[in-house]
């Protein structure tokens, strides 16, 4: 049986870079992709390697759709230099920012930040990956909680997701034909430092998001990585065009 290969773009740090070594865990080779943290990519690279898997870091701005086409280039020159292979088998749109603005003081550019790189950048990508993406592959979106639940300050961002969400729906229609499925996981409040690490630092926030949540606390990487291993896996192959929640039950 040959080894999965699976690409995760945003992957030096936070929720790409434990997704990826949580999957390396579980036997898959990997291809992460990185923006400006280099070093960080590299030490992921290392840890993979250290867990007796095969990784490979490229750099890639998913804010820039001109430069998909050399990126998909590279992506198949790696296959071909490090598996002897000219496909790879699942796909992770992760790469992504936060923007904490409220509706009436959203500016325009952080609005167009956020398209380019949460909603246009996938739908792009996507699209620019699909001849390399095996038939009978996977591909996983990031969206977040805040698509089903609101909460001030989100709005932009909550809005591309969701537009995040209607697409993961599209491209299970579409890409059927090919033994493809795709699903979009949904994390909730997390401890990290996206968005400036707020869930993790300020205590008050994170005390108060967990007095919301079912589980009595907020998320950790690790819950979100281990979900994302079993979306990835061969037995969940008959989920398909799915929204999948990982928030421990917030504001239900």
């Amino acid at each position: 049986m040959r080894n999965s290969i699976t690409l995760i773009t945003g992957a030096s740090r936070g929720l790409g870079r434990n997704a990826a070594l949580h999957l390396a865990r579980h036997g898959h080779d990997l291809i992460i992709t990185y923006n400006s943290g280099k070093a960080e990519a590299a030490a992921v690279v290392a840890e993979v390697h250290a867990l007796g898997r095969q990784a490979v870091a490229l750099p890639l701005d998913v804010s820039n759709s001109a430069s998909f086409s050399a990126f998909a280039e590279q992506v198949r020159a790696a296959l071909a230099t490090t598996w002897q292979r000219d496909s790879f088998d699942a796909l992770l749109n992760n790469a992504g920012i936060g923007i904490h603005a409220s509706f009436a003081e959203t500016s325009e550019e952080q609005f167009d930040q956020l398209m380019n790189i949460q909603l246009k950048g996938t739908f792009f990508l996507t699209q620019k990956l699909l001849p390399l993406l095996a038939d009978n592959g996977r591909i996983l979106n990031v969206s977040t909680g805040l698509a089903r639940f609101a909460l001030p300050g989100f709005a932009a961002y909550a809005a591309m997701k969701g537009g995040i969400e209607v697409l993961t729906r599209y491209l299970a229609k579409e890409l059927g034909g090919r033994g493809i499925r795709v699903n979009v996981i949904a994390p909730g409040a997390i401890e990290t430092d996206f968005g400036g690490g707020a869930v993790r630092d300020n205590q008050q926030l994170n005390d108060f998001l967990a007095s919301q949540t079912a589980l009595g606390r907020v998320g950790l990487p690790d819950d979100i990585g281990k979900a994302i291993v079993m979306l990835l896996s061969e037995e969940a192959g008959w989920i398909n065009a799915q929204r999948v929640e990982v928030s421990g039950g917030m504001f239900i």
